[in-house]
């Protein structure tokens, strides 16, 4: 069980995973000391405002972030691992990021059906399904599915143990769908080499106020669905600028999957990070 979510054990395609968090670790193991909850204006209870950054009844904050830490460097060891094997190959590796709904999968299928014959995989998490592994897989892409359970992001480990199912070409594109979710996600390395955000118009303006983490370690937001926004009654300018007031230097494309509007950016923005993957040429 992973501490920091509490999510449980994952699969791949029908092969047994367990996180590799450590032993010993539970979510509610207890300590000495009590989590303090805070009253704000307007009786508002805001928990999580220790230095752990979260609250667990019957725990420390100087607990919380021993467990935390050593989580996330099991994580970082696994995630530099295919961090390595990537770069060698010259594989751009990118990690889509949302949440359920904005339209992730549909995006992703238009954009392989546009890269025409520029090599590409895809490792596809879910908690349950193959559906979206599927749905890569009609367009002609090699996909693998990631089954997490009651898993709430995918983990250094579960990208490893994907990647060697697949065969990936030197200098292709590796996208990695992480399972919908704006929380998990955000503190989670997978060697990639950027994450991408993917948030729809009908999810409203404050959304990277809610979920500050995700857009700040997101280097690319796409924001989707750009096609209804004269239906929902939503100020996309104001959509930018709250990505910006948590993100200054993240970089933003409107595009509309349905339509296309936008994709030729997104499609350009693509090629530019794979030509820069690519090694110089050895000094004759």
């Amino acid at each position: 069980m992973c501490n920091v979510c509490g999510c449980g054990t994952g699969s791949v395609e029908g092969h047994s995973h367990h996180h590799d968090h450590g032993s010993g670790h539970h979510h509610h193991d207890h300590d000495n000391g009590h989590g303090h909850h805070h009253h704000h204006h307007h009786g508002d209870i805001h928990f999580g405002q220790g230095p752990a950054g979260v609250e667990v009844p019957g725990m420390t904050q100087e607990r919380l972030i021993e467990i935390e830490t050593d989580i996330l460097a099991k994580n970082d060891r696994y995630a530099d691992a295919n961090r390595a094997i990537l770069a060698d190959r010259e594989i751009l590796t990118l990690n889509l990021v949302s949440s359920p709904g904005s339209g992730k999968t549909t995006l992703l299928c238009k954009t392989i059906e546009a890269l025409g014959d520029q090599p590409l995989a895809v490792i596809e998490g879910d908690q349950q399904t193959a559906n979206d592994a599927d749905r890569i897989r009609a367009t002609g892409a090699k996909a693998v599915q990631v089954n997490t359970g009651k898993g709430c992001h995918l983990d250094g480990h579960m990208v490893g143990h994907a990647m060697e199912h697949l065969d990936l070409s030197n200098q292709s594109v590796l996208f990695i769908e992480n399972v919908g979710n704006l929380v998990c996600p955000a503190g989670f390395d997978l060697g990639e080499d950027a994450k991408v955000a993917i948030l729809s118009v009908t999810e409203g303006e404050d959304k990277p106020l809610k979920y500050p983490d995700m857009f700040t370690a997101s280097r690319l937001a796409l924001l989707n669905k750009v096609d209804l926004a004269p239906y929902c009654d939503v100020d996309l300018d104001l959509y930018e600028e709250n990505l910006r007031r948590v993100n200054p230097s993240i970089e933003i494309i409107r595009v509309s999957a349905r339509t296309g509007e936008g994709m030729d950016v997104w499609l350009q923005w693509l090629r530019d990070r794979l030509a820069q993957k690519a090694k110089p040429e050895a000094a004759e």
